[in-house]
């Protein structure tokens, strides 16, 4: 997940003139085209999409992908006037999704080295580096494990930036036959296309999930599942709309009972449905998310790395001008983070090895469902600066190499996967549990952690300009805006 300074990948191409020839008479040169520009066309609600598809041929535009099931096309078009064009019967919304791509928050990667996995003993029963999988004892996975390790039936899509399929960890438990690229809202299903290309991001979140256990490596929480890759970051590093709602809407109709999300879609951390511009994206990705539930999909999402109070939603830094601030009006708690803040969407804060709250996790009373290990590498206590190891080591792929490892992260990304595993173990001891049965299991069954007192402040030493940077306050009782029901527990669901 993006922290506060974000940016966005500008229009896909230099726009391309139409040249015309002047004729006596009066002949007007042809209309310029512009930059080959990616939009989202919406039908009416319930309606299908021969109608909206009517207009955008009319409007000089390509439909690339069409979801009839929520009545969402992806069109791309050089006509500098399609948006203007194509609205009319049969058109409920349109919008550019040109700049709106938010790049994905990678985060640091510290490799364990050849020489450290070699020499690693770990537990002889469980994998060689699970001593330093500090996040599998904190939620019980070897308890959970001697009652049950996962299905094979339990499915669950990884929207993110790819899997490595040769992974040692890892080769055994994609679904390849399930896997596929959502890049520019298309599918491709060649394993090249759904592979990590620019990002470990996708690869260190499925070690979470699934890692084998086969005496290589690390242990995943549940590793008697399957995970699929969904891949909807690009190799820019970016996250279009388009994207997100292929993926969802692949999950849905592949057999997947679990997407995890950790990412944001739009490049402000905030996507209002009281802007013009950013309506559309709020209501196909609503769309598509409604659908997957309802085709019986439970999506886990990570609160996100800012640090912000998703229940007061004041002020929104960030803006899509690389970082520069700019002023959002009408910015409302109607303005939610997506997909973390969708109805029905896990939300998942972070926890740093002594159990509190990540520095950087973001929270909300009534926001955060559950929280789970997402690491926390500046301080391990008050005023104590720690190592790498207090992040979460799980499997990597490093892209400029091209080779398979294992290594560190933190963020609310790796918190995410690990309430993501614990709900497939839950769903592979309890398989008749529908979307919204799960999600309120997997409350049910989490530790209750409460507040710290007074303002949090983890990291007072960060900062000499500013040592309140990460100050928090939480609110609420057993339920509250750090950790919501409490820390997901892989033994809890499965005993």
């Amino acid at each position: 997940m993006k922290n506060l300074r974000r940016k966005t990948l500008a229009a896909a191409s230099a726009a391309t003139l139409g040249i015309g020839l002047a004729l006596t008479g009066g002949l007007a040169p042809a209309a310029a085209a512009g930059p080959d520009t990616s939009y989202l066309v919406l039908a009416p609600q319930g309606a299908n999409t021969s109608k909206a598809a009517a207009r955008v041929a009319a409007a000089k535009g390509t439909v690339v992908a069409s979801y009839d099931q929520i009545g969402v096309l992806v069109v791309r078009s050089t006509n500098p006037d399609f948006a203007t064009e194509v609205a009319g019967a049969g058109v409920e919304s349109v919008a550019s999704t040109a700049g709106l791509g938010t790049a994905l928050d990678e985060g640091e990667t510290v490799e364990v080295s050849a020489a450290d996995v070699a020499s690693a003993t770990g537990d002889p029963t469980k994998e060689p580096l699970y001593g330093q999988q500090w996040d599998m004892d904190m939620i019980h996975v070897p308890q959970a494990h001697a009652v049950n390790n996962g299905s094979a039936n339990v499915v669950v899509g990884v929207l993110d930036s790819g899997i490595s399929s040769t992974h040692p960890d890892l080769a055994t438990q994609i679904a390849k036959d399930k896997s596929t690229s959502c890049i520019g809202g298309v599918t491709n299903t060649t394993e090249a296309a759904w592979n990590p290309t620019t990002s470990d991001h996708g690869t260190h979140v499925a070690g979470t999930i699934a890692a084998a256990v086969n005496g290589v490596g690390v242990t995943g929480i549940a590793p008697g599942v399957k995970v699929a890759a969904v891949k909807v970051v690009n190799d820019d590093g970016y996250i279009f709309p388009e994207a997100a709602v292929c993926g969802f809407l692949w999950a849905a109709d592949h057999g997947m009972q679990l997407t995890n999300n950790s990412y944001y879609i739009d490049p402000w951390e905030l996507n209002c449905k009281n802007d013009a511009r950013q309506r559309p994206v709020w209501q196909a990705v609503q769309r598509a998310i409604r659908y997957s539930q309802s085709k019986g999909v439970l999506n886990v999402a990570s609160a996100g790395n800012s640090n912000y109070d998703l229940a007061h939603k004041i002020t929104d830094t960030g803006s899509p001008n690389n970082g520069t601030p700019e002023n959002r009006e009408n910015l409302t708690n109607a303005c939610l983070d997506l997909p973390a803040e969708a109805p029905g969407v896990v939300t998942v804060g972070a926890v740093g090895p002594t159990g509190a709250k990540s520095y950087y996790s973001s929270y909300g009373q009534g926001v955060i469902d559950v929280t789970a290990p997402g690491g926390d590498t500046r301080y391990r206590t008050q005023g104590v600066r720690s190592t790498s190891t207090d992040g979460i080591l799980s499997t990597t792929f490093n892209t400029a190499t091209r080779t398979n490892g294992w290594g560190y992260k933190q963020g609310t990304s790796m918190s995410g996967p690990h309430a993501t595993g614990v709900a497939a173990l839950a769903l592979s001891a309890h398989p008749e549990m529908t979307p919204g049965q799960l999600s309120s299991f997997l409350e049910r069954t989490a530790v209750a952690k409460s507040c710290p007192e007074g303002v949090y402040n983890p990291v007072p030493l960060i900062s000499a300009t500013d040592p309140h940077l990460y100050d928090a306050t939480c609110s609420g009782g057993a339920r509250n805006g750090f950790y919501g029901a409490g820390m997901v527990d892989a033994y809890n669901v499965v005993k």
